[in-house]
């Protein structure tokens, strides 16, 4: 699976909030040794400046509502440079990016421009309402090395991080008001976005309640076919 000089392996994560999509990522890029942009890890990088775009992230984050598709675009494009500037790459993720439509337009529009449209791949985590809504509610954060631990399978009974031992806490955008103003948006606006990728035949299905093995099981031998 590994990518040629012409054709990288690009993987566009699509699901509700809560599926899993960065675990998975995280698998993914360990296997394929692929690039990892992640929409959700750049947006709290960016918001950390002092600026005004860094403290209205902050505002609009915490209320559970979309960063605009021009902020959301600026920060992509930027990081689609920096790959492209970079010697050797097998491919990359994209994990949380196209949230709507136009966003997935822009999406192919910068891979055609930076010409990585040869191997796309498209995979949903496909996970409910109330399953995603326990996930989020209950997922913990490592307040001292920054680990997301997610609320599935043998991960649903610790207190303390499993990589550094340091205290779990829950993270500041996972609200119950928050994430069900989330889950609307998600129902809402990507349905279009998971939509348009089924037209182009691209979308991969995978049923994100199971464990995380069974879904990266599930995500290889898709991605093989």
């Amino acid at each position: 699976m590994k990518g040629s000089k012409n054709k990288k392996l690009i993987v566009i994560l699509l699901g509700p909030p809560g599926s899993g999509k960065g675990t998975q990522a995280k698998l993914l890029q360990k296997k394929f040794k692929l690039e990892y942009l992640g929409s959700g890890d750049i947006l709290r990088q960016r918001r950390k400046r002092g600026d005004f775009t860094g403290k209205k992230l902050i505002k609009v984050m915490t209320r559970g509502e979309l960063v605009p598709s021009f902020v959301i675009s600026k920060l992509l494009t930027d990081k689609l440079e920096k790959l492209k500037n970079l010697p050797k790459i097998n491919g990359f993720i994209l994990d949380g990016w196209a949230r709507i439509l136009t966003e997935a337009e822009l999406i192919d529009e910068s891979l055609d421009w930076y010409e990585w449209q040869k191997n796309v791949k498209a995979i949903l985590i496909d996970i409910s309402d109330r399953e995603s809504f326990d996930r989020l509610t209950k997922r913990r954060i490592c307040k001292d090395c920054g680990r997301l631990i997610p609320w599935v399978g043998e991960f649903k009974s610790p207190r303390r991080c499993d990589k550094c031992g340091g205290p779990l806490v829950s993270r500041a955008d996972d609200k119950p008001r928050a994430i069900k103003k989330r889950l609307e948006e998600f129902k809402e606006e990507t349905k279009p976005v998971i939509d348009y990728y089924k037209k182009q035949g691209r979308l991969i299905k995978i049923n994100g309640k199971q464990s995380i093995e069974d879904v990266f099981k599930d995500i290889l031998k898709a991605l093989k076919k």
